[in-house]
C-alpha cells in the first residue's frame, strides 16, 4: 500500500499463488479499495521475460478480468529480494526473522520504485 499521497510504500501481505490467493485478495481489496494494482514481474537480468514472467501476465490478465474497475500494472522486480535482503543485514535482522520479511519487504521495494518513477 502507499499513503494517500502516493509517496511511500509499506507492506500489507504476501499471498503466495496457490492455496487461497484470491480470497486474500478479496479481503485486501474491500479492506483496502485501491485504484491500482501492482504486480512484481519476475524478468530476467537480460531484461528478458521467461515462463515466470509469461505465467505472472497470465495471473495479471486473469485479476484485470475478476476486477474491471482497478487498474492493474506489473513492474520489473529484479534485485528486490536482493536490495530487500541487504536491508534486513543492515538492520541486523537475524536470519530466521529475514525470512519471514523478506518477502512483504521485497514488495515494498517493488511499491517504492514504481512510486518514485510516477
Amino acid at each position: 500500500m502507499s499513503d494517500p499521497l502516493g509517496l511511500f510504500a509499506q507492506g500489507v501481505g504476501v499471498w503466495n499463488v496457490g492455496d487461497n490467493w484470491k480470497l486474500a485478495l478479496d479481503d485486501c481489496i474491500r479492506k483496502y479499495r485501491p485504484n491500482t494494482l501492482l504486480i512484481g514481474l519476475p524478468v530476467r537480468t537480460t531484461g528478458e521475460k521467461g515462463v515466470e514472467a509469461e505465467k505472472v501476465l497470465r495471473i495479471a490478465d486473469e485479476i484485470k478480468s475478476s476486477y474491471p474497475d482497478i487498474k492493474v500494472e506489473t513492474w520489473d522486480e529484479r534485485f528486490t529480494t536482493a536490495i530487500a535482503e541487504q536491508v534486513l543485514l543492515e538492520a541486523d535482522v537475524s536470519r530466521s526473522k529475514r525470512r519471514q520479511k523478506i518477502d512483504k519487504l521485497a514488495a515494498v521495494v517493488i511499491l517504492q520504485s514504481w512510486l518514485e518513477r510516477k
